[in-house]
């Protein structure tokens, strides 16, 4: 048996990625689909006015929208990004998330092993 490298997700089936992680009112909410030593991939859902402080990761973070409407601040510059856009901030370089409107997005941090 091969083991289960993405998780929290039935396998061999088709999934639409915005229904499987609901809002939470006033809340960050997140659903960890893989974690290994180079790649990180998770599901989030951000209500409308939360976010993510400035922060930094170890390696590049994929981040593709779903649904709504995000600021995202990559190294002091904010751009908006939209469902179906995706935008990637660099590793080691400060980012920040912002919902404009509720949104949902996957992120998938790829950092060198």
């Amino acid at each position: 048996m091969n083991p289960q490298l993405i998780k929290n997700i039935a396998h061999a089936q088709v999934h639409n990625l915005v229904e499987l992680i609901p809002y939470k009112p006033g809340k960050l909410a997140s659903l960890t689909l893989a974690q290994k030593k180079g790649v990180g991939m998770t599901l989030f859902a951000v209500d409308k006015g939360e976010g993510l402080s400035p922060h930094s990761a170890p390696g590049d973070a994929f981040a593709y929208v779903l649904e709504g409407i995000a600021e995202i601040t990559i190294d002091g510059q904010a751009q908006m990004v939209t469902a179906g856009q995706v935008i990637v901030m660099p590793a080691n370089i400060t980012h920040a998330l912002h919902a404009v409107e509720r949104f949902k997005f996957l992120l998938v941090l790829v950092k060198p092993e």
